[in-house]
């Protein structure tokens, strides 16, 4: 299901998986940018021109969710930036401009990232996203994030104390290789503070990383709320903080103390960890 921060829609329709590369090939990117930016976009759009397609199959407003990937693709040749959250604005505010029967619209992306000088590999696996709303008289939402984060550290995280019954099989562990998996997400105090050209989510990458590698802890929701409060001291145009992480951690086969061992992948359960922070 899809959400909207204006409410509810009666109906709304678009298009996703919206894949498309914009490559400078002359290597006349501007410093500090890569020439290559790709992106993954969803398109979502609402209005009371559409409801006639639900109500009758009168097309006569609509605009094919086809024609909506073709103008993504086609202009992104015309968007001169290099971070999400201006690409999703330029998006949204060339659409509502080009058809005037659209009451709002959504669009969200997730970066496609390559690493490289002159060849380029995927890189990863976390990924950067933005997403906006706009309607005709304001900017709804601008929402970053970074999705997939994939995390692991050898030592310096325990878990033990919790609660104890019929049902616990888990040991107490004081130290333990920690696999963990994280998506967070975060809003702004103001719409136009969003717009850093990338700074914000460079800076939110830096500080999950070095939460995770300095920071001894007791649980995996500690580790979090340590990320959450960094952000929240340190970068003061986000508002608000929408942390998940997963526990990935390796199921053990042998152990020689705490100086080696060897571990598989967990089994398919895994648990959920969520925290939403608010300056």
């Amino acid at each position: 299901m899809n959400y909207f921060a204006s409410g509810t829609k009666q109906n709304y329709y678009g298009k996703g998986d919206v894949i498309v590369y914009r490559l400078h090939r002359d290597g006349q990117q501007p410093a500090n940018t890569s020439p290559v930016f790709g992106a993954n976009v969803k398109i979502l759009i609402y209005g009371d021109a559409f409801w006639p397609t639900y109500a009758t199959g009168d097309n006569t407003g609509l605009i094919a969710t086809d024609s909506m990937k073709n103008f993504v693709q086609r202009e992104t040749m015309n968007f001169t930036g290099h971070d999400l959250e201006s690409y999703c604005h330029f998006l949204a505010k060339k659409f509502l401009d080009t058809y005037p029967q659209t009451s709002g619209a959504q669009v969200s992306a997730t970066e496609i990232p390559y690493d490289g000088v002159a060849a380029f590999s995927p890189s990863g696996p976390e990924r950067a996203t933005a997403s906006i709303e706009l309607t005709r008289d304001k900017t709804v939402e601008i929402k970053s994030g970074i999705e997939g984060f994939r995390l692991l550290r050898l030592k310096g995280s325990a878990f033990h104390g919790f609660v104890r019954d019929q049902y616990t099989t888990l040991p107490d562990i004081k130290d333990r290789p920690l696999h963990m998996w994280l998506d967070l997400d975060w809003t702004y105090t103001l719409s136009d503070a969003a717009f850093t050209a990338g700074a914000t989510t460079k800076q939110v990458r830096s500080i999950v990383r070095s939460i995770f590698e300095g920071f001894t802890s007791g649980s995996i929701q500690q580790i979090i709320y340590q990320i959450g409060e960094k952000m929240l001291a340190e970068i003061p145009i986000i508002s608000e903080i929408h942390l998940e992480a997963n526990n990935r951690t390796w199921d053990t086969i042998q152990e020689n103390g705490l100086s080696l061992g060897v571990y598989t992948d967990a089994r398919p359960s895994y648990g959920i960890l969520g925290l939403t922070m608010r300056r």
